[in-house]
């Protein structure tokens, strides 16, 4: 973008080159007589017929054979003769401006040079310069508030973007500019032939200054249009306001010089002076305006190449940073390369090469400025983050970052195509490259054709799977009128999404390819031979597969159930074709193939049970005990934390066992499911308190002692001898008081006492 400046620049200087010369050209006097010969000579029969007889004469004649061609020159020495010709040019230039110089020094001047004619007209033209210059200040000034206003609806305005408000504020700026000109341009040729000089006729020097003033002002507003530096919103190229100011002034500056000197100036001195001083005048404009490229390339190069690498450090993408890091190490080099061969051409090639290369100049800034036009353009319209409605963004909320993470890979392939196409014009407006006729062509149009279907098929494609996976979102969302959607339908419309990626991937891959031409189907082949192969070597896989499709379709568990799957019981987390995952009481999580399931037990069907057994004493009472069990039901049917759990009465299936301890009652109690484990925790606790309450024992596992009875219903003593000396929990003698202590007279010692579990009568002497 700073480089664009140079360039446009050095076009104008080279477009003035051109118009320069065109505009000085004199009628050659003699052309008239010579053609008046030639229709007097073809009107007379007999001399038409002589002219007819010597021109076959000297057809018929052999012509001499002409010298042998030297081979092509080497580039070195078309170089060198190139050189050498625009030196001895240049040198035969200032020598014969010298002579007129010197000539007109001491008063030997051939031309009939008329002082006071010559200050006569000096004064008319600049009264004509002054007269145009003010009127043309002034309708600039009375537009000032117009630009000011279009300038702040372009960067304030709504309901348009910034890149379209700006093109149409600069389009009418433009405009108006125009006008001005020619307002201006009008007044000057008025007042030009009505008030200065003979009235009623326009001299040809104030006719030389118009015109270009015309087209000079026409160049400064083209320039204008990109480098506006008192009007943000008018400026086309995205630079600072310092630096729209400096390309600003400095090339208006040049743009002045430069055509004001070889539209005006040089046809003066053609006129008034010499023809050889007014060529030579116009080679050192020239040579100037190259001098002055030169200075403001070197002085702009280091600066220039900071801005082009920090450019390529913000590039996304790895081929334009690796581009323009290259260019910013030699941009300066092209820019020396191209305004020398202008020169060159300028000086040398005037008529045919000159203009080839001011239009292929144009052409590649026109097509550089509208690429990255409609590059900022896209960049604003979808490059910003696209923001949904409430309402939509409430019923598929995954939709919004979907699109936007679409989008810049979309921009970025735009932008490619644009880079493409732009390079390609500019090679076409070099000669480089035959657009028409590459487009024309089969293989042309062929791989137009291929790229156009490419893009649509994954358009298309990308579509589809925007419409069908927000669809499944919509079902899966609980917000979207349906209710929250049950574990199964989370589950299949879960599959269902991930088997419709990878179809719609293999699907767009397989049409893709086929229609860039390649022949897919060895492609189709291989993948079954393929697939057979792995069908035989990965058979656990099928199975898992095939096991999974039917769990799915049966419902036989859904992600948050808990199941045994595999003797393995948990919730399941997660649930794909091929596995299920479960996490387990103790938080490990377990990934169980469905090719080692045999039997799902799923305890989240509909309801389930809390199924207990309470053990009692044999001395309690059965029917004491199923009261309290009806009791510690009641109580949990009432509580705030349980009630909604519950969904029937206490199931008391009576006695099931008459334990070697305990007689064993069995109730069940019908809840929601997944809900039994808690009512069952929290129902064991209210029966041990009911239990505690009314004195039921839950007797726990004991050793008795027996020692028999006899006939009378006597004991027999037990007869023990004590084999070693015990010791309490202190580390003392069994029986003996503690230190401090002493067994009061009249006490007997507990410890004396026999042990209620044992059963029988003791021998003190034993």
């Amino acid at each position: 973008m700073r480089s664009l400046p140079l360039l446009l620049g050095w076009l104008l200087v080279a477009l003035l080159a051109l118009a320069g010369p065109v505009q000085a050209q004199p009628a050659d006097a003699g052309d008239r007589p010579a053609n008046a010969t030639l229709a007097d000579l073809l009107e007379d029969e007999q001399t038409r017929q002589q002219l007819i007889d010597q021109l076959r004469g000297m057809a018929e004649t052999p012509a001499a054979e002409p010298p042998p061609e030297e081979a092509t020159p080497s580039l070195p020495r078309q170089l060198a003769e190139i050189t050498s010709r625009v030196a001895s040019d240049i040198g035969g230039q200032l020598g014969s401006a010298l002579d007129v110089l010197r000539n007109m020094a001491s008063g030997d001047l051939d031309t009939d040079f008329d002082m006071a004619a010559f200050t006569n007209a000096t004064i008319n033209l600049g009264l004509v310069i002054l007269a145009t210059l003010v009127l043309f200040v002034g309708f600039r000034r009375l537009a000032k508030p117009l630009f000011a206003g279009i300038s702040q609806w372009s960067l304030t305005g709504d309901g348009l973007t910034r890149v379209l408000r700006l093109v149409i504020c600069v389009a009418l700026a433009a405009v108006v500019d125009v006008l001005i000109v020619a307002f201006a341009y009008l007044g000057g040729n008025l007042i030009a032939t009505f008030a200065i000089g003979e009235t009623g006729e326009l001299s040809t020097r104030a006719s030389l200054f118009l015109n270009a003033f015309l087209v000079i002002e026409l160049l400064k507003a083209a320039v204008r249009m990109l480098f506006a530096s008192r009007y943000e919103g008018l400026r086309l190229l995205p630079i600072t306001s310092e630096e729209a100011s400096y390309w600003n002034r400095w090339i208006a500056r040049l743009i002045g010089l430069v055509g004001y000197g070889l539209m005006v100036v040089v046809p003066l001195v053609n006129f008034y002076i010499s023809a050889a001083l007014g060529q030579t005048v116009g080679t050192l404009i020239m040579v100037g305006a190259y001098l002055y490229a030169v200075i403001v390339v070197l002085k702009n190069r280091l600066r220039l190449r900071n801005a082009i690498n920090d450019k390529a450090r913000r590039s996304t993408m790895a081929a334009s940073r690796i581009s323009l890091q290259l260019f910013a190490r030699t941009w300066h080099l092209f820019a020396l390369a191209y305004f020398t061969m202008v020169l060159v051409v300028t000086l040398t090639r005037p008529v045919d090469a000159l203009p080839f290369v001011l239009f292929a100049t144009l052409r590649t800034i026109a097509a550089v400025v509208v690429g990255l036009l409609l590059s900022s353009f896209l960049t604003q319209t979808i490059g910003r983050r696209i923001r949904l409605s409430d309402d939509l963004r409430r019923k598929l909320p995954l939709l919004e970052p979907r699109l936007n993470s679409y989008v810049p890979n979309a921009l970025r392939a735009i932008r490619t195509v644009i880079l493409v196409l732009v390079i390609m014009l500019v090679l076409n407006a070099w000669g480089a490259f035959d657009l028409a006729a590459w487009y024309a062509s089969e293989a042309g149009s062929t791989l137009i054709g291929k790229l156009v279907s490419v893009g649509v098929i994954l358009a298309f494609a990308i579509g589809v799977w925007l419409a069908l996976a927000s669809l499944i979102e919509h079902k899966l969302n609980p917000e979207t009128g349906t209710g929250e959607p049950d574990a199964r339908a989370k589950t299949l419309l879960t599959l269902f999404r991930n088997a419709l990626a990878i179809a719609l991937v293999t699907i767009t891959t397989m049409i893709v390819l086929a229609e860039i031409g390649i022949n897919i189907g060895p492609l189709i082949a291989g993948a079954g031979v393929l697939g057979l192969a792995i069908g035989f070597g990965a058979q656990k896989l099928v199975q898992d597969i095939i096991t999974g499709i039917f769990i799915q379709v049966e419902n036989a568990m859904n992600t948050g159930d808990v199941v045994t799957v595999g003797g393995i019981t948990g919730t399941a987390e997660r649930l794909s074709i091929r596995s299920v995952g479960i996490r387990d009481v103790n938080g490990t999580y377990h990934i169980v193939p469905f090719s080692s399931v045999d039997t799902v037990s799923n305890y989240m069907r509909e309801f389930g049970y809390h199924v207990g057994e309470y053990g009692i004493a044999y001395r309690e009472s059965i029917d004491g005990a199923i009261i309290a069990l009806r009791e510690a039901f009641d109580e949990l049917a009432a509580s705030e934390e349980h009630r909604m759990n519950i969904l029937a009465p206490l199931e008391v299936a009576g006695v099931t066992a008459l334990a070697d301890s305990s007689v064993n009652i069995r109730v069940r109690i019908k809840t929601t499911p997944g809900n039994q484990w808690a009512v069952g925790r929290a129902y064991n606790r209210l029966v041990k308190l009911h239990f505690d309450a009314q004195g039921i024992e839950i007797p726990f596992p004991h050793t008795t002692l027996y020692f028999g009875v006899g006939k009378e219903g006597e004991a027999p003593p037990a007869n023990l001898r004590l084999m070693q000396q015990d010791f309490d929990i202190d580390g003392r003698p069994g029986g003996q008081p503690r230190s401090g202590e002493q067994s009061r007279a009249g006490e007997e010692d507990p410890r004396s006492k026999p042990n209620p579990k044992f059963k029988g009568d003791f021998d003190d002497e034993d």
